[in-house]
């Protein structure tokens, strides 16, 4: 796995518990925001082939 990979699958995971963190203390700004950086990020790995499945999305 190279570098771009293994960075943007940590971003993901990253984010994912940020957004469960989020909800969880209820900080709907807060969802908002991580979930729209976890598009982003899904948007990015599916533009450069990386499959997401694998950072446990």
């Amino acid at each position: 796995m190279d570098a771009f990979t293994a960075g943007l699958l940590q971003r993901i995971r990253t984010a994912q518990t940020d957004l469960t963190r989020a909800r969880e203390t209820g900080d709907d700004f807060l969802a908002e925001v991580e979930q729209a950086e976890l598009d982003d990020l899904h948007r990015l790995a599916a533009e450069h082939g990386v499959e997401v499945s694998a950072a446990g999305a």
